[in-house]
């Protein structure tokens, strides 16, 4: 078949499935992104076991021109740190919600990725950045609310 006889039927096949993606499940995992951009990622299991602000920082000021791509399907109280760390540092972060993205311990809750390939060949967080670790501060106890209050006089 001749590129100009393609064309047409190229044509029809976007329109009907949209824009064919480059290594779809790569992005996926990545959060959007393909792994030679990333430098240095933050699996679910890592943020909810240890916070790792102060290595992503260290990384910020390393990299002030890359971006933070961040699973916004995860818990507030889990990936707010971050979001305020790299509002502090100016980083440009993008917080992806799309179903696609999961939470499950092996996913990736945080992605630092710079705008061309640069195929760090370590990119887990905790073994980037060791000494950086520290515990996550476990939950404090709410105050209680006024609902609480109604639900004891009950």
């Amino acid at each position: 078949m001749a590129e100009t006889d393609k064309q047409p039927v190229d044509r029809i096949e976007t329109a009907m499935h949209g824009t064919p993606k480059l290594h779809p499940d790569e992005q996926r995992k990545y959060l959007g992104t393909f792994r030679e951009r990333v430098e240095v990622a933050i699996t679910v299991a890592q943020v909810k076991q240890a916070s790792y602000v102060d290595a992503l920082n260290q990384a910020f000021a390393a990299h002030p021109d890359d971006q933070l791509y961040i699973n916004g399907n995860l818990e507030q109280e889990l990936i707010g740190p971050y979001i305020k760390a790299a509002s502090q540092a100016n980083i440009k972060f993008t917080i992806k919600t799309d179903d696609i993205y999961r939470t499950t311990d092996d996913n990736y809750a945080l992605v630092f990725t710079a705008a061309t390939a640069i195929n760090q060949d370590v990119i887990d967080i905790a073994q980037r950045y060791p000494s950086q670790t520290s515990p996550a501060t476990p939950k404090a106890d709410k105050a209680p609310g006024l609902l609480d209050k109604f639900k004891k006089l009950l």
